[in-house]
């Protein structure tokens, strides 16, 4: 069975990689270096380019990860297994942050109707669609406080940057004119426009 690459889970993971290995992955030498690393420590073998695909250096599109590269992959990060590795994640011990100058998407930027995909630690997924003038609704969400339909604003949504959601309003009426924050500890760890 194969994973989303895009699972915020996903993102934890590399970073871990990344200080375990010792720097970013940005050169396909990188992932040559790291590849050999991942051979010598858990006796496992995976490629170069496999390695590329999940840090989506790769160009083609490839959105699954199999399990047996998450596998080795969290066996090298120090844990048994990709199930192991997420169990913590949950418990909170293998969670660390940083912060980067990464992206950032502005809802003055966006038309409505425009959807976007939001992840967090430990496993928060969520679409959202633009109705105008800084206010969304949520289409679908995964593992989260929020709910279908409920309504906030937001100015922008960044990369390892909490989501600041104001003017809350749950779908069923119960919560109105509170602040939502998404990702608290780590920020958003996936942003994308779908």
């Amino acid at each position: 069975m194969a994973v989303e690459s895009s699972l915020p889970q996903i993102a934890s993971l590399r970073k871990k990689i990344e200080d375990i290995f010792g720097k970013s992955l940005i050169t396909h030498n990188d992932f040559v270096n790291l590849a050999y690393k991942i051979r010598e420590t858990t006796r496992k073998q995976i490629s170069e380019t496999t390695l590329e695909r999940v840090w989506n250096y790769s160009t083609r599109g490839y959105d699954k990860i199999s399990n047996y590269t998450l596998n080795v992959l969290s066996e090298y990060a120090g844990y048994f297994d990709w199930q192991n590795f997420c169990e913590e994640l949950k418990k909170g011990s293998a969670s660390d942050s940083d912060m980067f100058d990464d992206p950032v998407l502005f809802s003055k930027d966006l038309k409505p109707g425009n959807r976007i995909k939001l992840g967090w630690m430990p496993d928060r997924v969520c679409i959202i669609k633009y109705l105008g003038n800084n206010r969304f609704i949520a289409e679908e969400c995964h593992n989260t406080t929020m709910k279908e339909r409920d309504i906030f604003s937001c100015l922008e949504f960044g990369i390892n940057r909490p989501a600041v959601m104001t003017d809350f309003q749950s779908e069923d009426g119960k919560v109105k004119g509170k602040t939502y924050i998404a990702g608290i500890k780590e920020g958003i760890t996936l942003l994308k426009l779908l």
